[in-house]
């Protein structure tokens, strides 16, 4: 009887001889990461091939970060915060907009598909929209594939 992974369980494996893609997700601890929380709490299907890295805030997030992430493999980027104007540090998520909005811009002059990368917001008692969000994220990147052997 042969052994079928998670991922091949669920109907998302990758074809035979491709790797599955690698997302990383980089959220907000009081809204984003609550929210993802709240979809895993009430169940709600999401993408087993995405990895979260919670922050105190996206404003303290370098862009670099996202950056170094498709410099070690990653296949896409997500970073998710609070909406503009509930940020609970007064003004992070502006100042994360401002970089983020530069950093999307940047990113093709790296050789990244614009679709890699997204940015976003969700508060904490969104969690069917982090499934949306992520869901849909997740099938763009799947859609462009793997970015074995591209360099930055």
């Amino acid at each position: 009887m042969a052994q079928t992974t998670t991922t091949e369980a669920a109907g998302t494996a990758a074809p035979q001889g491709e790797r599955e893609v690698k997302v990383i997700g980089i959220v907000c601890n009081w809204c984003s990461y609550a929210g993802a929380d709240g979809a895993g709490t009430a169940r709600l299907k999401q993408p087993l091939n995405l990895r979260l890295v919670r922050v105190p805030c996206t404003g303290r997030i370098d862009p670099l970060f996202a950056v170094h992430a498709f410099a070690k493999g990653a296949d896409g980027v997500l970073i998710s915060g609070c909406h503009p104007g509930d940020c609970h540090y007064s003004e992070g998520n502006y100042y994360a907009r401002r970089k983020f909005e530069l950093l999307d811009r940047f990113l093709p002059q790296l050789g990244i598909e614009p679709d890699r990368f997204k940015y976003t917001w969700v508060s904490a008692s969104e969690g069917a929209r982090w499934q949306s969000v992520v869901t849909d994220f997740v099938a763009k990147v799947k859609a462009l594939g793997p970015r074995e052997g591209r360099a930055l």
